[in-house]
């Protein structure tokens, strides 16, 4: 039995099961797509409790809100990292249920990344790295009051998507639409193709003849007309094993119009972040 068919199995399985027993729509956290779906890191379920993340290896980076080596990030949450990868931090509110997810990339002047223009929106500095953040519920009730047992329950992974595009969570993070007709009629995210196992893509205000110093690196993901998942899109090599790494051949598959500089540049890394249970089920 092929790999696919096993997954195609195990979908079946998952929408009935939240048929009958009511999941929440955002049902899971996975991370890493892959051609193949048994891969050792494809499409991996990531902790959504403080005690399920401190049994599977992860470490408290930072307190929720707090500063950060003397550096007050404006970040919402507790952060916590497995093996020092920091292209996977997850964030956790004040009553432990998931509430967001880092990645990070180093200070590195001669690499050119990122932008100049976008340090502090959206690449916010903390000690030697500069990180874009997501978060899964209204930042300003993370660190504040959290969500209760019950909530987490009725909500799952979450209730909203924002990006955080500041230094300060609350003020600065952008509220993603979630539905696919808000995104398309009021925002200037820019529809691109649809990718089986990832959906409908939206990347903000593409052109083919942009620098990509003004490239944003979060794209959308919408699957029946609804949010499920979203990515990041970074113009630099990363080496872990979370990223993908794209080549220019398959970047108009993903993107409309494709910017010309990312087809110029050497390397490319992305990661895509599910809120349910089978990637392999987003047919678009």
């Amino acid at each position: 039995m092929t790999s696919l068919v096993i997954f195609a199995l195990i979908s079946v399985f998952a929408t009935g099961n939240a048929f009958f027993f009511g999941d929440p729509d955002w049902n899971n956290l996975r991370v890493t797509w892959s051609y193949n779906p048994l891969g050792k890191n494809a499409f991996n379920a990531m902790p959504r409790t403080v005690a399920e993340a401190t049994a599977q290896g992860f470490v408290k980076e930072s307190e929720c809100g707090g500063k950060i080596i003397n550096n007050n990030a404006g970040i919402q949450g507790n952060r916590y990292v497995k093996g020092r990868d920091y292209a996977l931090v997850l964030l956790y509110d004040r009553k432990g249920y998931i509430a967001g997810i880092q990645i990070g990339v180093p200070k590195n002047g001669s690499a050119g990344f990122p932008p100049v223009n976008q340090i502090n929106h959206p690449f916010v500095p903390i000690a030697n790295m500069y990180f874009v953040t997501a978060y899964f519920t209204n930042p300003a009730t993370i660190c504040s009051t959290g969500r209760t047992a019950a909530k987490y329950a009725e909500e799952g992974t979450g209730d909203s998507l924002y990006i955080q595009n500041g230094t300060d969570a609350v003020a600065n993070s952008i509220k993603i639409p979630m539905v696919e007709t808000d995104v398309t009629r009021t925002t200037k995210w820019t529809k691109g193709h649809c990718f089986v196992t990832m959906g409908v893509h939206y990347w903000y205000n593409v052109r083919a003849d942009m620098s990509c110093d003004d490239f944003f690196p979060v794209f959308l993901l919408y699957n029946n007309g609804k949010l499920n998942a979203f990515g990041w899109a970074m113009g630099t090599a990363m080496s872990s094993p979370r990223m993908e790494h794209p080549d220019s051949s398959v970047i108009q598959s993903f993107i409309n119009p494709v910017p010309q500089c990312l087809i110029r540049k050497e390397h490319l890394s992305t990661m895509h972040i599910y809120m349910t249970n089978v990637p392999l089920a987003d047919t678009c």
